[in-house]
């Protein structure tokens, strides 16, 4: 895992987003702050995408192609602070996305569930440092 500064979208590769579990009453996954708002503004089709693999997969890591994003799980629904077990499970999932799919990108990642999550850095750190291989590089933006 490396680390950098900057605006996630100013990075060119693999943009990982930050999610939550929770399915709104039509379907969408709900994607209302921070970069996973950002991501569903930018293609506006994503929260039916995600919401749909949810509901049949379940609260996991997905890989969209068509839009270039991962999406990360730190949270069971939108309004709990980050669940740091759930944090470290989107790591593994991560992992195991990068070798299965073989990609080769950089994946520029938030600090998962700093912010809007509620936890500190200091604190997840430890938990995904020895998980993520250097081709995750983590944005503190």
């Amino acid at each position: 895992m490396l680390e950098t500064n900057g605006n996630l979208w100013d990075f060119n590769g693999i943009h990982c987003v930050t999610t939550n579990g929770f399915i709104k009453k039509d379907g969408r996954a709900v994607m209302g702050k921070g970069c996973a708002k950002q991501a569903s503004l930018h293609y506006v089709n994503l929260p039916f995408i995600l919401g749909g693999r949810i509901k049949s997969e379940g609260n996991h890591v997905y890989y969209f192609s068509e839009f270039n994003v991962i999406t990360f799980p730190v949270k069971h629904a939108w309004y709990e602070p980050a669940d740091p077990r759930l944090i470290v499970q989107s790591a593994h999932e991560l992992m195991d996305l990068i070798t299965k799919r073989n990609i080769i990108e950089n994946i520029y990642l938030p600090r998962p569930g700093v912010g809007n999550g509620r936890l500190l850095w200091l604190d997840v750190k430890p938990l995904i440092e020895h998980v993520l291989s250097n081709q995750v590089i983590v944005v503190d933006f």
